[in-house]
C-alpha cells in the first residue's frame, strides 16, 4: 500500500480518534464521477440510486479494492456460512451521522446460490458460468446523500483489529483512495475488459430475432410452449405461480463500464448498480428491492404486474388504470406477498410481519409495475445472514410455492440464469443489509452481454401475452446496447 499526498481539496483526517474515519468529499465529485475515476481498480462496486428519491433512492455508494475477496461455486457448499465466517470477525458499530453503508461485505449472490440452500437440479446448460457468490470485504466506501447533496469518504481500517493499527491503516487507506481519485484511471482493457474481446463458444442453441442483433435461447413458439407447460403444472396443482424467462444474448461491443453508463441514462432505476468480478461484470438497472434490514427492521418490496408505457400521455394514464384493475396481475402480486410473509415469518417475530403497501403503481421509463411492501422485525438472536438464508432467492422471481417453482424452472429453462434473479447486496460491518433483485440486468462475460427477461405465469396467463411482456421489459436494456 502506497502512501499518498493529501490534496488541498480533501481535509486531513490526522488527529481523529473516531472509527470509522470520515471526511467530506468535494461537492463537485458526484457518485458517477467517483465511479469513473476508480474504474480499473480491483473489484469496483457501485450501488447507484440512479432514480433518486428519499424513500428508496436516497444514497449511492462506491467501493473499491476490498481487503478480502470470496468466491463460492454452486457445488453444494454452504456459501452463506462462508460469508458469515469471513464477515463476523469485523463486526463493529458504525456512525449515526453518516449514510448507512460504512464498509462491509458487498457483491453478488447469483440465482444458482439457491442450490446451496435447497435440493434443486443444476441447469441443463451453463455455458456462461458465474459464481454462486462473489463478495468483497470493503474497508473504504465513498457515500453520497442525494437528499442533502453531502458526500464522504469513510474508512474502517480493517483488516487490522487493534485500535491504533486500525487508525493508522484507516488514514493511509483514505489517502490512497483520494490519490486514486486524482490520478488518471488505469486501463480497463487489462482485465474486464479483455475478457469481453473474445467470444466463448456457446453450447445452447441461439435463435435470431428478426431485425435484431440479439438472439434468444427460445423461439417465440418454443417460449409459448414452455409457458403452456408452466400453466399445465399450475392446473395440476404443483404450483400457484412460476416465473419463466428467456435468455437474450448480444455480442459485446464496448466496455461493460461504458454499457452501464448508457443503461443508467436510458433506464434509470433506484436499485441500479455495477460490479466488477474480474472476468465478469454486472450492469443492473433494477427497480426492485429484495431485502433491507436496519436496526432489526426488515422490508421487502416485491414487484409483480407489468405494462408497457405508451408514448401518448393520455393513453399512458389508461395503461396504469388497466394494470391496477387487472385481476390477473393483482393475483400474481398477492401470491408473492403471501410467500414473502411466510419467508419473513421464519426469522421475524410472527406478530411483527405485516403488509405495509399492497399493489401500488410505480412508473419507470419504459414500463409500469405493481409493487407491494412487506415489513417485519427480526427475532432475537437472528442475523441478517439468517434472513438471507430464509428468503433467498426472492419469491417474485421464482413463483409459489418457492421450492417447487424453482424445480419447474430448472426443468423448463434450457440455460443457467447466472446473476439474473440473484441479488447485488451490501452487508455492513454493523449488520445493516440492503439488496436488489437483479432484473433489468446485463451480465458481461465471455464476449457476450447476457440479459434474461421473464415474468410470472399463473393459471390465467396467455402464452403469447407473456412472450410480448418479456420484450416490453427488455426494451430499455436493448436501447442501451445499441
Amino acid at each position: 500500500m502506497s502512501e499518498a499526498k493529501q490534496s488541498a481539496d480533501y481535509p486531513s483526517t490526522s488527529g481523529s480518534q473516531m472509527l470509522p474515519l470520515a471526511q467530506p468529499l468535494p461537492k463537485s465529485l458526484t457518485a458517477v464521477e467517483a465511479y469513473r475515476r476508480l474504474l480499473g481498480r480491483d473489484h469496483v462496486v457501485f450501488f447507484d440510486s440512479a432514480l433518486p428519491n428519499d424513500e428508496t433512492g436516497r444514497y449511492s455508494f462506491v467501493a473499491v479494492d476490498p481487503f478480502h475477496w470470496l468466491t463460492v461455486e454452486a457445488n453444494g457448499s454452504d456459501a452463506l456460512g462462508e460469508l458469515a465466517r469471513v464477515w463476523q470477525p469485523f463486526s463493529t458499530p458504525t456512525r449515526d451521522d453518516l449514510p448507512p453503508f460504512q464498509g462491509g461485505a458487498a457483491g453478488l449472490l447469483s440465482y444458482d446460490l439457491a442450490r446451496s440452500l435447497e435440493k434443486i437440479d443444476p441447469p441443463k446448460i451453463d455455458d456462461l458460468p458465474v459464481p454462486a457468490m462473489a463478495v468483497g470485504l470493503y474497508d473504504v466506501v465513498l457515500s453520497f446523500d442525494h437528499s442533502t447533496g453531502e458526500s464522504w469518504i469513510v474508512s474502517q481500517g480493517f483488516p487490522e483489529l487493534n485500535h491504533h493499527a486500525r487508525l493508522d491503516r484507516a488514514e493511509a487507506r483514505t489517502a490512497q483512495i483520494l490519490q486514486w481519485l486524482e490520478e488518471p484511471p488505469p486501463s480497463e482493457q487489462s482485465r474486464q475488459e479483455q475478457g469481453g474481446s473474445v467470444q466463448v463458444e456457446l453450447q445452447a442453441a441461439q435463435h435470431p430475432i428478426e431485425g435484431e442483433v440479439v438472439t434468444s435461447n427460445f423461439t417465440a413458439e418454443s417460449y409459448g410452449n414452455t409457458v403452456q407447460r408452466g400453466i399445465d403444472y399450475i392446473y395440476a396443482g404443483d404450483a400457484f405461480q412460476v416465473n419463466l424467462a428467456q435468455r437474450l444474448l448480444y455480442p459485446a461491443t464496448a466496455l461493460a463500464s461504458e454499457l452501464y453508463l448508457r443503461l443508467r441514462e436510458r433506464n434509470a432505476a433506484p436499485y441500479a448498480g455495477f460490479l466488477d468480478l474480474g472476468e465478469t461484470q454486472i450492469c443492473s438497472a433494477s427497480p426492485e428491492c429484495f431485502l433491507t434490514c436496519r436496526g432489526g427492521q426488515v422490508e421487502t418490496r416485491p414487484i409483480k404486474g407489468t405494462r408497457r408505457r405508451s408514448p401518448n400521455a393520455v393513453a399512458d394514464l389508461f395503461t396504469g388504470d388497466d394494470l391496477r384493475g387487472s385481476e390477473k396481475d393483482r393475483a400474481e402480486n398477492v401470491m408473492i406477498v403471501d410467500l414473502l410473509r411466510n419467508d419473513l415469518s421464519r426469522v421475524c417475530r410472527p406478530e411483527s410481519v405485516h403488509v405495509a403497501q399492497l399493489c401500488s403503481l410505480e412508473t419507470y421509463a419504459f414500463v409500469k409495475h405493481l409493487t407491494s411492501v412487506v415489513r417485519g422485525e427480526l427475532a432475537e438472536g437472528v442475523t441478517p445472514i439468517d434472513l438471507l438464508r430464509a428468503s433467498f432467492p426472492g419469491g417474485s422471481i421464482t413463483g409459489a410455492p418457492k421450492v417447487r417453482a424453482m424445480e419447474i424452472i430448472a426443468e423448463l429453462e434450457p440455460t443457467a440464469r447466472g446473476a439474473y434473479c440473484g441479488s447485488l447486496f451490501y452487508l455492513g460491518f454493523d449488520g445493516q443489509l440492503d439488496s436488489s433483485i437483479l432484473i433489468r440486468t446485463v451480465t458481461a462475460t465471455g464476449g457476450w452481454w447476457q440479459l434474461p427477461v421473464g415474468g410470472g405465469i399463473v393459471s390465467q396467463s396467455s402464452p403469447s401475452d407473456e412472450y410480448r411482456e418479456t420484450w416490453h421489459k427488455a426494451r430499455g436494456l436493448l436501447e442501451a446496447l445499441r
